[in-house]
């Protein structure tokens, strides 16, 4: 992978992945957090979510982190007047030994197959406070016979099913609250930036970033051949102790 071209075509995006600030609506109302609540946006990126979630219930503290310069610094610049946001570099792996863990919620969205599923609920789960509340999104199967173009789509990431996800909840100690697919508003709100951008550094005309912008866009096409099969699933998940 080229980083420096990746981030050339993703850099000052408002997202770096499909939602929408009413998926963040929907699970914290899900979640019924007290005032004043805890809430972390674990791998942010440049924080599309944050206002969203420092909103959801009043008094809300939110900590934001990536592992990214660029995204950090995004955040921090976007939030730097915001008295309940706090910014800081750190990796989704860390998130248990944050100066302001443990959480009431933790917000995850697109970002714990950085982790694996399994690994990933145990991980976070280490960082919420008994009866906190996961939301997190993760790639799904819509279908019990996904064709070869809707695996493919993951790059070998083991995907499952509702079910699937349900029963590796579940095996973690937590109690689910909700579920509901990310709407294809949500991918749109991610691929339309993104390709407008792809369209402007076409124009440019850098050959140095012909190969990513290749990759970029054909993710984009390729999503939007088999999202009636594949796509993202959004659970909200209450720890049991």
């Amino acid at each position: 992978m080229d980083w420096s071209a990746f981030f050339e075509v993703h850099k000052d995006l408002p997202r770096e992945g499909p939602g929408t600030a009413g998926d963040v609506v929907w699970a914290t109302a899900l979640a019924g957090l007290p005032e004043g609540a805890a809430i972390c946006d674990a791998a942010a990126g440049p924080g599309a979510d944050i206002e969203a979630l420092a909103q959801s219930v009043p008094g809300a503290r939110v900590s934001a982190f990536d592992k990214n310069d660029g995204f950090v610094g995004q955040m921090q610049a976007r939030f730097s007047g915001a008295p309940n946001v706090t910014v800081q570099k750190a990796d989704l792996a860390e998130i248990a030994s944050l100066p302001t863990a443990p959480f009431d919620m933790i917000w995850c969205a697109g970002a714990l197959y950085f982790l694996g599923l399994d690994n990933g609920l145990e991980v976070l789960r280490g960082a919420l406070k008994p009866g906190g509340v996961l939301a997190f999104s993760e790639p799904c199967y819509f279908t019990e016979t996904p064709s070869p173009k809707a695996c493919a789509f993951w790059e070998g990431y083991p995907t499952r099913d509702r079910a699937g996800i349900a029963a590796a909840v579940s095996a973690a100690g937590f109690e689910i609250l909700g579920t509901r697919d990310v709407a294809d508003a949500g991918w749109q709100a991610y691929y339309q930036p993104m390709e407008a951008r792809i369209a402007k550094l076409r124009a440019d005309g850098d050959p140095r970033l012909t190969h990513m912008l290749n990759l970029c866009a054909k993710e984009a096409e390729d999503w939007r051949a088999v999202r009636s099969e594949t796509g993202y699933l959004l659970t909200v998940a209450r720890r049991l102790s």
